[in-house]
């Protein structure tokens, strides 16, 4: 979809404009907005709203075709839910229905003038944003592995947005992001969505080569060999059932200062995950391809911030595998060594994110971060904790630790991508005792989550960190079976604030 800036000045006005569709704003009081007011040459925005055709509720549309008060083919309606100020929940209903709305009509291209400015607590900016995702969503297919392609969406594939003239330059710079942001997101779509015979952890370090190459990061791939010597115990036990390669991805965005400490993203990347042999149920199992939606999102995030052209120094981390049984593989009650030198007894072959992270952000000491962000779907105790609304945030308790997790929290509000801060605490530490060794990999099922990331918490205490479980957001089930490229959006926001902070 390509978008657009357009600006009127005062020899055309929005009635005189030349399109297939002009979108204006009205609200659930019957009163226009002043786009909408100036269409209204001959009453029929009045008379549908005095008539009751049109609610002015959030998502709510009307088309109208031919309206004498505009040159347009056609005039769609859109409801906005109540006046002054726009709720940011109304606002994304709105933009979400008109994307809907957009696929389905005849028209070519759009005008659309909606009061961006005038959502509460929310900029500009931020609605166009939101609307150039909401687009792009709402046109993504992921249809590549059928013998016979779904019809390609018809509809509109052309949308200019109606600002001032002085808004502009600001308003082609937010179209640009948006677009690089609704990239990264795709990215991270179709990664997940791939099915696990094709999206392995070479096709992922390929994918890493490939976003090198086209925007300049650098890049390197670890094989098995490496991580041996570098004694990666940990993550080499989730390998040892599997006959696909490991990986231990490294890619980097120099985009700040040559002596900036870098922000570093470390993603899971299990790419398919049976549980090894504590053997997952069958039932759902084929979406254990998901399970490498952390290094999605990693792979997304660059993908968004490489188009941006960010200047902010990144460093992305990928260990990534697949966890199989086998004769060969890890089994419970095994003790492995980590990267760190700290010994595991693994009670669950299937508590194996937890193991290939922790020598990834042990690895990352090296690279002395500004701050370290892990995202793994890590546990279905998060699901059962927060839904599938809002990803799981655990941070240290101190004021570093929490200016993370508030820059963090702040970041997933702005592009609502969302995530819920739980407790990390000594007491939760407990549970992770071992007879035998320095921990156990699983704790119990009394708070699963937290006792996840209080394991990856042992292996962080050189750096400012934050763990992501994003087991409840990153895909969905059921007939809208799907990749959401979650957490994309807060990462990549959570990155540009880093960023205009640092100047």
């Amino acid at each position: 979809m390509d978008f657009s800036i357009k600006t009127f000045d005062a020899r055309t006005t929005l009635a005189q404009a030349k399109s297939g569709v002009i979108v204006v704003g009205v609200f659930e009081n019957k009163v226009m907005t002043a786009a909408a007011a100036g269409l209204d040459g001959d009453g029929a925005i009045t008379a549908a709203l005095k008539s009751g055709d049109l609610s002015g509720k959030a998502g709510s549309t009307l088309l109208l075709r031919g309206a004498a008060g505009a040159t347009a083919e056609r005039v769609l309606l859109l409801g906005l839910g109540k006046e002054e100020p726009v709720t940011p929940k109304d606002y994304s209903t709105a933009v979400q229905a008109l994307a809907r709305t957009l696929s389905s009509l005849g028209a070519a291209d759009a005008l659309v003038s909606l009061p961006f400015e005038r959502v509460k607590e929310r900029d500009a900016n931020w609605a166009m944003q939101a609307l150039v995702l909401a687009l792009c969503e709402s046109r993504y297919r992921f249809d590549e592995l059928k013998s016979k392609k779904e019809p390609a969406p018809a509809g509109v594939r052309k949308v200019a947005l109606v600002v001032d003239a002085s808004s502009a330059a600001a308003g082609r710079a937010v179209l640009a992001q948006a677009q690089a942001l609704a990239n990264g997101v795709e990215l991270a779509k179709d990664l997940g969505n791939l099915p696990p015979n094709v999206c392995t952890p070479t096709y992922l370090a390929n994918t890493a080569k490939k976003l090198a190459k086209q925007f300049g990061f650098g890049v390197e791939v670890l094989d098995r060999k490496q991580m041996e010597a570098l004694k990666m115990g940990s993550f080499l036990s989730v390998t040892n059932g599997t006959v696909e390669p490991p990986k231990f991805i490294v890619l980097k965005h120099q985009g700040g200062k040559s002596r900036e400490a870098p922000t570093v993203l470390v993603g899971k990347g299990i790419t398919f995950d049976s549980g090894g042999i504590s053997l997952k149920p069958g039932a759902a199992m084929d979406e254990m391809k998901y399970d490498m939606c952390g290094a999605a999102s990693v792979l997304g995030t660059f993908r968004a911030i490489g188009e941006m052209g960010l200047k902010l120094n990144v460093i992305g981390v990928i260990p990534t595998t697949e966890n199989m049984p086998s004769g060969t593989a890890t089994r419970p009650g095994d003790i492995v060594t980590s990267m760190s030198g700290q010994t595991i007894e693994i009670l669950n072959t299937d508590a194996e994110g937890r193991l290939i992270l922790c020598d990834a952000l042990t690895y990352v000491e090296r690279f002395k971060p500004a701050v370290v962000v892990d995202i793994a779907t890590l546990t279905g105790a998060c699901i059962t904790a927060l839904g599938h609304h809002n990803s799981g945030l655990f941070t240290r308790h101190d004021d570093a630790h929490d200016a993370l997790a508030d820059a963090l929290l702040a970041a997933g509000k702005t592009a609502d991508d969302t995530a819920w801060r739980l407790p990390i605490e000594d007491s939760y530490q407990e549970q992770l005792k071992s007879n035998f060794a320095d921990m156990a990999n699983i704790g119990g099922a009394p708070g699963g989550s937290i006792t996840a990331a209080c394991f990856l918490e042992r292996y962080t205490r050189a750096y400012t960190w934050a763990h992501l479980d994003i087991a409840g957001t990153a895909w969905k089930g059921g007939a809208a079976k799907g990749a959401t490229g979650r957490p994309v959006p807060m990462l990549t926001t959570f990155l540009i604030n880093r960023a205009q902070a640092a100047r």
